[in-house]
């Protein structure tokens, strides 16, 4: 009997044997598929049943290639090849067939012990899943999926390391961009303002040289970010004038004295800004917001909670593709429990 998937618990497995020419080739196998529909179960058993007719006619070498290997083959960017390199003494020398689900999400606790169990995510489980996957997407082992950690991990790991995990964001909003502004020079005035007008990733707007802008049309040229196309962004006229002001600034590369090309607020790169923000804040008597935070999560709350625009409307002009996102993390609520506590209690 081929492989055939059922329904067992809130997951599809596969059972039967694998045939070729109708003839079985492995022995009777009852397995996850890791699907939690019966389509993604069946393109797992078409990939598996690819693999094991290779395998049965090639042998073994494809599934020989190690981690190492992999690691080579895959185009890493930066961030991720530093998170590589953490995680190599770990599995050094394996085969990527021979990595398993559990062993993976085994890794974090291990090498990252204080840590929350999404950071063990972000930096162990994603690229070590990426470069397995890459390698199989080349025909070279079989692919991995990976259960995430769970709330109750999660919360355990938590409580193991003393300090709580995805705690709320304080979004910027008008009256403390007000007071930065009042303290910050004109370059970072004009930055948080920037990205609070328009929800641009700190990256994005970091990014801004003179070309990107076409203040004539009331517009500025965002770079790609996150899987989203660069495009042109409509600004306020306000944000023409401010930025018409701005004389744009040769940053400093981050070793050496050679100096880049211009930029419009003077950034190299958006780690540059954040002792500059803390100061500012200091000096502002604010809270330090990073500027994620003040920009983009200010930006969607200020939309939606503060001025009731629509999840469609609000999603489209931060850029979001799915509506329901923006809504679950960048939506803050600006309703004082106490009040409201109140409220219900005199009816």
């Amino acid at each position: 009997m081929p492989l055939e998937p059922y329904l067992r618990g809130g997951t599809w497995w596969a059972r039967g044997k694998i045939e070729l020419d109708g003839q079985p080739i492995t022995s009777y196998r009852r397995i996850s598929t890791g699907a939690f529909t019966e389509a993604g179960a069946r393109d797992w058993i078409a990939e598996e049943t690819t693999r094991q007719r290779r395998r049965h006619i090639v042998g073994d070498a494809p599934d020989a290639l190690t981690f190492d290997d992999g690691i080579l083959l895959y185009p890493a960017k930066p961030a991720t090849a530093k998170s590589l390199l953490r995680v190599l003494p770990e599995l050094t020398g394996r085969t990527l067939a021979s990595i398993t689900p559990k062993e993976l999400r085994s890794i974090g606790p291990r090498l990252m012990p204080n840590c929350a169990t999404d950071t063990w995510w972000r930096e162990i489980v994603t690229p070590v899943r990426a470069v397995i996957n890459n390698a199989h997407d080349e025909g070279l082992c079989p692919p991995i999926r990976v259960r995430g950690y769970s709330r109750k991990e999660r919360m355990e790991q938590d409580k193991l390391r003393g300090k709580q995990s995805r705690v709320e964001k304080t979004p910027g909003d008008r009256e403390w961009l007000a007071k930065f502004m009042a303290s910050a020079d004109v370059y970072n005035a004009a930055l948080a303002a920037f990205m609070f007008e328009t929800a641009a990733r700190v990256g994005q707007a970091v990014q801004l040289r003179p070309q990107d802008l076409d203040l004539m049309n009331g517009r500025v040229w965002l770079a790609e970010s996150k899987g989203h196309p660069a495009q042109w962004v409509a600004i306020s006229r306000a944000m023409v004038v401010r930025l018409a002001n701005l004389k744009p600034k040769r940053p400093r590369a981050r070793t050496g004295a050679e100096k880049l090309p211009p930029r419009v607020f003077g950034y190299a790169v958006p780690s540059s800004m954040h002792a500059r923000w803390r100061t500012i804040c200091k000096t502002a008597g604010i809270v330090y917001l990073p500027p994620h935070q003040a920009g983009r999560h200010g930006f969607y709350t200020e939309m939606r909670v503060r001025q009731g625009l629509d999840p469609i409307s609000a999603a489209k002009a931060g850029r979001w593709a799915d509506s329901a996102l923006p809504d679950r993390v960048y939506a803050h609520s600006n309703v004082d429990e106490r009040d409201l506590r109140e409220k219900v209690s005199r009816g």
